[in-house]
């Protein structure tokens, strides 16, 4: 199989920045805004995870920042949350309106859930998702699960219809700087390395920053998109949007050893 070099993605979650609007009436900070901002200084792309009680993010946010995406085709916009609850309407609603969404991402949270805290479960969640899956692919849209650093899942994920997973990355952020670092870093890097063996493509996310995501995306391989978000978001606060981002940029330069395969690099 051919390999090519790659840098990850880095895929900007804005759920923060909505989270402080909507704790006034007067539309600042902007999400459109700071998604341009974003775009700008080189993110690769959106990711929002709209909930069903609208505490951050709501359903205009998504279609306005699809409107905004329309004039960039070289990003994605990845539109992340429960299939069970409102992320399906919501995607199928920006393809009626004919407005670019190319991932979504599914994830098994609960309606009043503080944030996302474990990945789907297999055999369990297996009967359920796959109907959701397909219906997402007849919407065009690539799909990627939410899953925990297991690498007896990934087979199980794939035989679902997934097209990527997304490793939840929190029990690594947890151990940085402490005698359990380099085992997480195993851990996921046999969880991914077991994602790619099954055919699916290898996203990240979860309290990754500028400290600790340098030595995942070296440790993991073939790791296509980070989706980040709170730790971003907290960095542009003191740095500005763009210095931010190029910090992030730097995190996730391409090592001659990371390689992934060609078929995977879209």
């Amino acid at each position: 199989m051919k390999t090519l070099p790659h840098r990850t993605a880095l895929s900007v979650n804005l759920n923060k920045v909505a989270l402080v609007r909507n704790t006034r009436h007067l539309g600042i900070p902007s999400v459109t805004r700071a998604a341009t901002l974003c775009l700008q200084a080189g993110a690769s792309g959106i990711t929002v995870h709209p909930r069903p009680d609208a505490r951050h993010i709501r359903a205009s946010d998504v279609i306005e920042l699809a409107q905004l995406l329309q004039a960039w085709p070289d990003r994605e916009f990845n539109v992340e949350g429960n299939p069970l609850h409102n992320l399906m309407d919501c995607v199928a609603d920006l393809r009626q309106r004919q407005l670019p969404v190319h991932q979504v991402t599914f994830v098994p949270d609960g309606e009043n859930q503080f944030t996302s805290d474990h990945g789907w479960r297999f055999p369990q969640d297996a009967e359920r998702l796959r109907p959701l899956i397909a219906q997402a692919h007849a919407l065009g849209l690539r799909v990627s699960l939410f899953m925990d650093a297991d690498p007896q899942a990934m087979a199980a994920a794939r035989a679902v219809g997934a097209d990527r997973i997304e490793l939840y990355t929190e029990p690594y952020a947890a151990a940085w700087g402490s005698d359990q670092q380099s085992a997480q870093l195993q851990r996921f890097a046999a969880a991914a390395q077991a994602a790619l063996d099954a055919g699916l493509g290898v996203n990240a996310g979860h309290d990754l920053n500028r400290d600790n995501l340098g030595a995942f995306v070296q440790a993991v391989p073939g790791v296509l998109e980070v989706s980040i978000g709170h730790a971003l978001i907290g960095d542009a606060l003191e740095l500005g949007y763009g210095a931010t981002i190029q910090a992030y940029l730097q995190c996730l330069q391409p090592q001659a050893s990371a390689l992934v395969p060609a078929d995977q690099a879209a």
